[in-house]
């Protein structure tokens, strides 16, 4: 596949919902808390699997201004579910997703999850799309046990705490942030600058980036808020070149990467280091040749080279859809294959606290080329992060 048809769009982007996570942050507590008191090995109440389909729910935003944006996602996920179909299903029963649209309100968010798990009976739930949502859901998938396995989002508030019927497949921004200060460590370019949404995505996301500065033996001498449109784009560079930083760190997503990047090239002398969220084909198509140099961390493995039985069943599945191979296909279509192989495991009786368990058994579990590590008191099962970089005519290189 030639890189310029490619048309990655924003993934943890797309999957916004970021900006309401300050006012939700109490939640996951709650949600651990209440899980706790009601582990999923005891007392858990299941309904009799049913005999026909096996259902997942999702709540996803369906509809706003970034729905568009989220269907390269929505056809990965298609594509991974007809392919387990295909392949017999669990015990030959076939695998139904039903997907609700929450437009990014978590109070509708909420009522999809109750729909989802009465209506619906879905066995688990699955993919939401922003912070917040995830974080008004919790208490709900704690006092109904039923798990909700592979989000969209990578806040680390969510995995503060343990939560035996939640489940991460990706790693975190955490996780990503901790590998662009460890290879600008290594690189020597430990005097950082910080850049970070003015937003509660942001001003979540800065302490981390200064806590992880702190252990990793770097210095962070600047750091300036920046407008989700970038209109303060030019403020922001002024306060961190004067610190005459050796790298930038951007702490944020969406159109503000333009500005930002554009005026930074002719201000600052430093290489600009991307969370996976900033990744958006159409910015790098925006900016043309000044995305050279970009270097933006990913979440799933690279997926340009059929070299791995999970890669190569990737590419015959966009071959036959007709569709450019991306990122943004990728992350959907592994996302829900750890759930399927989750359901695989748990096997044709399949029931929540069945899912549960198999899902706390794949320990080390290498999915053709991706690999996840459960147990019981480990729900987040990946940490891989690659740092890529554009080069030129916006290809991405390793």
């Amino acid at each position: 596949m030639q890189e310029e048809k490619k048309r990655a769009l924003t993934r943890r982007k797309l999957m916004g919902g970021i900006a309401a996570a300050g006012a939700t942050i109490a939640l996951p507590a709650l949600a651990q808390d209440r899980a706790a008191k009601a582990p999923a090995s005891a007392g858990a109440t299941e309904a009799k699997a049913p005999a026909g389909d096996i259902v997942i729910g999702q709540s996803a935003h369906l509809t706003g201004p970034l729905a568009p944006t989220f269907q390269a996602v929505l056809r990965g996920q298609d594509m991974a579910i007809k392919e387990f179909n295909r392949k017999g299903g669990v015990g030959g029963r076939n695998v139904r997703l039903v997907t609700l649209d929450d437009a990014y309100d978590p109070a509708k968010t909420v009522a999809n999850v109750t729909q989802l798990i009465e209506r619906e009976e879905a066995t688990a739930l699955y993919g939401f799309a922003n912070t917040a949502g995830v974080a008004a859901a919790l208490p709900i998938v704690a006092e109904k046990k039923v798990p909700l396995v592979s989000v969209y989002t990578g806040s680390p508030v969510l995995r503060a705490r343990h939560n035996p019927f939640f489940f991460t497949t990706m790693a975190s921004y955490g996780d990503e942030v901790d590998q662009m200060v460890r290879n600008l460590v290594t690189l020597h370019r430990g005097e950082i600058a910080l850049v970070y949404q003015n937003s509660p995505f942001g001003q979540l996301m800065a302490p981390v980036v200064e806590q992880t500065c702190k252990a990793q033996g770097a210095n962070l001498v600047a750091k300036a808020p920046l407008e989700v449109n970038g209109s303060d784009a030019a403020a922001a560079v002024a306060t961190l070149a004067a610190a005459k930083p050796q790298a930038i760190i951007f702490m944020s997503f969406g159109p503000s990467l333009i500005p930002f990047v554009k005026i930074a090239r002719q201000k600052i002398a430093a290489p600009i280091y991307c969370v996976s969220i900033a990744n958006s084909r159409q910015l790098i198509d925006a900016l043309g040749d000044e995305a050279r140099g970009l270097a933006i961390a990913q979440i799933v493995p690279y997926p340009f080279r059929p070299i791995t039985p999970l890669t190569r069943s990737y590419h015959a599945a966009m071959e036959a859809a007709e569709l450019p191979v991306d990122y943004d296909h990728f992350f959907g279509y592994i996302n829900l294959q750890v759930l399927l192989e989750g359901m695989r495991r748990a096997g044709k009786g399949i029931t929540p606290q069945k899912l549960v368990t198999a899902m706390e058994g794949m320990r080390s579990t290498d999915l053709g080329g991706y690999t996840v590590d459960f147990s019981p008191t480990n729900h987040h099962g990946s940490r891989f992060v690659e740092l890529v970089m554009v080069g030129p005519g916006g290809r991405y290189l390793r």
